[in-house]
């Protein structure tokens, strides 16, 4: 229906409206950089004793999923697809959103992602459990453990003491809305990114991908991880932005119901 009403208007807004399709994905990647930032700026310098714990609370959660954000960016640049026309661009933003992430170094996290395409939920693949650590606490822990760098440790904590005693950023701030959101954020990432789609099913993986898609409503697969639920169609599609995602899903059963009466 889209690409119908696009193609039966003018040839210049044709052209336009085809040509920022483009710039969709790097628009996306710059406002979550944006709201990243802007809010630790403006949390960081909030006078908490001031704040009501409700406020607080939200704040931590807003942090969170803008902290998500920032990898869920860097994944798609990974994918080639936060500004596809150009890969030094597409490549800056996936570096500066691991930078802002947790000092990651993009080039490694690039190879062990593609080892992870190429061999889920496999011996070889970097993000899965080594057939002991199958629990979510314990595999969490091995997972965290794989990506862990002393040389990264050491940066987050000059650069933690350097905002704290160069700015005079108050520690509770930097903990609440700096730390604590970190935190929730690399839970979230391995909860709904790898534990929940690439555990085992009892009755063992259906497909290639080793890979399960967990269903919600469209506010609820946004707010869990940026649609990352839908994590078969991820895989299947490895070159989709995460947005498109829901569009994907929406295909995907429309060709099921298809087969279904065609067969």
């Amino acid at each position: 229906m889209t690409s119908f009403l696009i193609d039966i208007l003018p040839k210049q807004f044709r052209q336009f409206i085809q040509s920022s399709q483009t710039f969709i994905g790097l628009i996306i990647a710059c406002f979550i950089i944006a709201i990243w930032t802007i809010s630790l700026g403006i949390f960081l310098k909030l006078d908490i004793s001031k704040t009501n714990i409700i406020l607080i609370l939200t704040a931590i959660l807003w942090r969170t999923f803008f902290q998500t954000g920032l990898f869920i960016t860097a994944h798609d640049a990974m994918h080639g697809v936060v500004f596809p026309k150009n890969s030094k661009i597409n490549n800056f933003i996936g570096n500066l959103c691991v930078i802002l992430y947790a000092l990651f170094d993009y080039k490694k996290l690039l190879e062990r992602h593609w080892l992870h395409h190429q061999n889920p939920a496999s011996e070889l693949d970097p993000d899965f459990h080594d057939g002991k650590h199958k629990k979510f606490f314990s595999w969490y822990f091995y997972f965290m453990f794989r990506y862990w760098s002393w040389l990264r440790f050491l940066g987050m904590t000059v650069a933690y003491h350097s905002v704290k005693n160069i700015l005079h950023i108050p520690e509770s701030n930097l903990i609440l809305f700096w730390a604590i959101p970190l935190l929730l954020s690399s839970l979230q990432l391995f909860y709904f990114g790898t534990y929940l789609p690439h555990r085992e099913p009892l009755e063992g993986y259906e497909n290639s991908h080793h890979t399960q898609s967990i269903y919600r409503p469209f506010f609820w697969s946004l707010i869990s991880c940026y649609h990352f639920g839908y994590h078969e169609e991820h895989h299947k599609y490895p070159y989709i932005s995460w947005w498109q995602l829901p569009m994907i899903v929406k295909q995907e059963k429309k060709k099921k119901i298809v087969n279904k009466y065609c067969n």
